[in-house]
């Protein structure tokens, strides 16, 4: 499978290849951003005609991760589709290949930002899961704790030998873990802006998916300048 194994408030996770995280213990699999749908929204918007294929591909990888880690629960972390349209508007096609991996299992929908899950589909629907030490939501929180989130779509950025690749990744530090975006047609947002900056603490980590995935510092820009101080020499 080529995961990468990390702990986290005393319990050991595995970060996937393709983005989901697997808590063995509890046979757990958590996936976010999966965006279904993109496509059919884009065509309804006016905007570009994107191949209508990125549901399948994206269910395809899903149901190997399945296959791979025989999870009691899947946790989908919130905008599972691209909009609440979207979602009405899932294809037979779609639709059978998403039926049978939901079955036999609990299916948990977290409410996104972008839509509240498939409301027709069955499964429970939740805005946060608490489950042991660890809260699955869509946004992280900025006091929580044992957190696990999605929605910024983290990616990280490295250089060396004249050329540089940039991949999706996970953050994770002390209080929280932030997954990529595990959908087909998904960007995502540099790891050492100033949103995921402020929100990760010193020392946190990038786990860049690849095969296997790789683990590094998370990359954060260079601080201009000193800090002004004042006059006792204290920050302001």
């Amino acid at each position: 499978m080529n995961a990468h194994s990390f702990d986290f408030r005393g319990e050991t996770f595995q970060a996937l290849p393709s983005g989901a995280l697997f808590w063995p213990s509890e046979r757990l699999l958590a996936v976010s951003d999966l965006h279904l749908g993109k496509a059919e929204r884009a065509a309804r918007r006016g905007g570009p005609m994107l191949p209508p294929y990125e549901g399948i591909d994206t269910l395809l990888r899903l149901s190997a991760d399945i296959s791979a880690t025989a999870p009691r629960t899947v946790v989908c972390l919130g905008d599972s589709f691209d909009d609440a349209a979207a979602a009405h508007a899932l294809d037979e096609v779609t639709t059978g290949h998403l039926t049978p991996l939901m079955a036999g299992r609990s299916w948990i929908w977290i409410e996104g930002n972008h839509d509240p899950g498939p409301l027709g589909l069955g499964g429970t629907h939740l805005a946060a899961l608490r489950t042991g030490p660890l809260t699955f939501r869509h946004i992280a929180g900025p006091d929580a704790t044992g957190e696990v989130s999605g929605h910024y779509h983290p990616k990280a950025r490295l250089s060396g030998r004249g050329r540089g690749i940039t991949r999706p990744c996970f953050l994770v530090d002390g209080v929280r873990i932030v997954m990529p975006a595990y959908g087909t047609y998904t960007g995502g947002l540099q790891c050492d802006g100033p949103e995921l900056s402020a929100l990760m603490e010193r020392g946190a980590r990038a786990i860049l998916l690849g095969t296997p995935p790789v683990e590094i510092p998370m990359p954060r820009r260079p601080t201009r300048g000193r800090r002004r101080e004042g006059p006792a020499g204290g920050s302001d």
